[in-house]
């Protein structure tokens, strides 16, 4: 009885670890529609844009696991296009909240310069944006072997004072400019449903408790009957009625956030052993950026 769910977990701990394709970038979207209210560190210019952005650009730093990672180019692009904002970002695949934590004998897949804290004091950021689907096998060694399959108490428990502790470390390297966190709630997920609610739900606990904001950019990859359904395909929305690109089946009225070989990811293109941003446009990491984007804007507007 149990045999499906364990392939399906061994096959996600499979496309967590890996993103991307061998391509150099991504294919240039289309125009994003303006919105309200030595590691792989990366870092845009703030480039010139409509009398709507705010006075006072913001700078961001985007971290988090192989999601962040597909997604960076693309929330880089709808920051600087929409907010003319400052961006860094410096996502690793695989990895979850300790992997970004200071201090500790933990071995980490994130390496010393790229933690949460020694970024903050390198780029003092305005907002710092945190993606994490939440790792749940043991991919990453800081974890201390907890998953969620064996220890579901252990591993909520640890979940969430990892990120009690996150928020500690970055508000603390902030100083006196202590940059606001926004929580990136998480999509549905087919194996273990539960689990990806229980963790939107400390990422929204811990905001309330520390002043912080959640962005819940899973929910536009949800189904309107269901926040927490998984689907592979949802109907178009009118800016991707308006670029073809993004809306992949318009004779049936529905685009793909996933492909047929990856329930995970939301990118369109396969996934490698070497994770990159996605090269292709994929409607799913275009709807999180937009979302990101606009959690972001009704701060700074």
């Amino acid at each position: 009885m149990r045999k499906p769910w364990i392939v399906g977990v061994l096959m996600a701990g499979l496309l967590l670890g890996a993103c991307g394709d061998p391509t150099s970038g991504p294919e240039a979207a289309p125009p994003a529609p303006k919105v309200s209210g030595a590691s792989p560190t990366t870092r845009q210019r703030a480039v010139s844009t409509p009398s709507a952005a705010p006075a006072q650009p913001p700078t961001v730093l985007y971290l988090g696991d192989s999601l962040a990672m597909e997604s960076q180019k693309v929330l880089g692009q709808t920051l600087t296009s929409d907010l003319r904002a400052r961006y860094t970002s410096a996502p690793y695949s695989g990895t979850t909240l300790c992997d970004y934590l200071e201090g500790g004998a933990q071995r980490s897949l994130v390496p010393a310069a790229d933690k949460a804290a020694a970024l903050v004091r390198a780029t003092h950021p305005d907002f710092v944006v945190l993606q994490f689907w939440g790792n749940s096998w043991g991919y990453t060694p800081c974890m201390d072997g907890i998953t969620y399959a064996a220890a579901r108490a252990r591993y909520f428990t640890r979940y969430a004072a990892d990120a009690a502790r996150l928020t500690q470390q970055i508000a603390a390297a902030g100083g006196t400019r202590r940059p606001r966190i926004v929580w990136v709630l998480q999509g549905p997920d087919p194996i273990t449903p539960d689990r990806v609610r229980r963790v939107n739900e400390m990422y929204e606990q811990q905001a309330r408790s520390s002043g912080d904001l959640v962005s819940d950019a899973g929910g536009t990859v949800s189904p309107a009957s269901g926040r927490y359904t998984w689907a592979q395909y949802l109907p178009c929305t009118a800016y991707e009625h308006e670029h073809p690109a993004y809306c992949t089946q318009p004779a049936r009225d529905r685009t793909a956030l996933h492909r047929d070989d990856d329930y995970l990811h939301f990118c369109l293109a396969p996934t490698t052993s070497t994770p990159k941003p996605c090269p292709v446009r994929s409607p799913g990491i275009l709807r999180i950026a937009q979302e990101i984007t606009r959690t972001i804007a009704a701060q700074v507007r």
